[in-house]
């Protein structure tokens, strides 16, 4: 259902997809035992001014639950809203589990002029401190800012890159960062601080995905480990796998079981992107397979699904 809006060139879309920001508790001091996607994205939009909004629910999901087939409706709805000219910005309200994920697959889609800017909580909206009413209000308000573009992520006063951003801590309110590289951008009383320039990038385009889910690569994030068993890897290219996003200990080193068993996936075919298990870092120098910079695992793993749908 979409709320009406007036004929504006700075229109925010307001896209719900659930998470904790729409969670709701049976007691206002309960930060845990909540259900997440519960509230609409109208509810949650309500008392927001400074402009026209539009709302739309898509979803109403724990973002742990998140599939490639909502990504494939969020990127065409995202694009579609976009490509009018009353739209200045979109919002999507998303959990935080996968945000990092779904916001690296929009960049590397969509490379959008306009900004998309994701947001949520980690506090369920019936918390008598909930702080999605503050992170929405300033996703909001980038989506308005002059000059913003590309895939975004406020969260606890800060803009996160896309290409960047994930999730550091499971429980605090400033749960984001972004590795070695820092936010783009700050909220402050003025407004919007920029310290970087936004994420650019070519689009691969809706036409990437437009098969549907059931067709799209199966891809894997596998980890090394003390004692690694190389019997994962024979298992997954037997069950046929398509690509393996790895992460290495360290600055990407491999358990030498693992190296070898890789070296066979690719033999047979299987795409292999090294990055590495720590939070922060990334795999600089010489390495035995292809490396994903500073890409956190998860996020190498949309990569590798991305091109893998781009060459089938």
């Amino acid at each position: 259902m979409q709320s009406q809006i007036q004929n504006d060139r700075d229109t925010v879309v307001i896209i719900g997809t659930g998470g904790t920001i729409a969670g709701a508790a049976a007691s206002a001091q309960d930060a845990l035992g909540y259900t997440s996607a519960q509230l609409g994205v109208a509810e949650l939009a309500a008392g927001l001014d400074g402009g026209p909004l539009q709302t739309e629910q898509l979803a109403q999901v724990d973002s742990r639950d998140m599939s490639h087939a909502l990504w494939q409706q969020l990127a065409r709805r995202v694009a579609e809203h976009l490509a009018r000219p009353a739209v200045c910005g979109v919002v999507v309200t998303h959990g935080t589990d996968t945000m990092e994920e779904t916001a690296y697959f929009l960049q590397r889609v969509l490379a959008p002029r306009k900004p998309v800017v994701l947001t949520g909580a980690m506090l369920p909206a019936t918390h008598h401190q909930a702080d999605g009413p503050r992170n929405l209000a300033h996703a909001v308000a980038l989506a308005r800012h002059p000059g913003a573009q590309g895939v975004l992520v406020a969260f606890a006063g800060h803009v996160w890159s896309s290409l960047e951003v994930r999730k550091a801590h499971s429980r605090r309110l400033d749960a984001f960062n972004a590795g070695d590289a820092g936010p783009l951008a700050l909220f402050e009383p003025a407004g919007v601080r920029e310290l970087r320039a936004w994420p650019q990038g070519a689009a691969l385009g809706l036409t990437a995905i437009s098969a549907d889910p059931p067709a799209w690569p199966w891809v894997e994030v596998l980890a090394s480990h003390a004692g690694f068993d190389a019997r994962t890897v024979a298992a997954l290219c037997a069950a046929g796998v398509r690509g393996l996003a790895v992460a290495g200990t360290g600055n990407g080193s491999l358990h030498h079981a693992l190296q070898a068993a890789l070296n066979d996936a690719l033999a047979v075919g299987v795409a292999v992107l090294l990055t590495s298990r720590c939070a922060a870092g990334g795999v600089l120098g010489d390495a035995p397979f292809e490396v994903a910079a500073q890409l956190t695992p998860w996020q190498a793993r949309v990569e590798l699904l991305l091109r893998l749908l781009a060459v089938k």
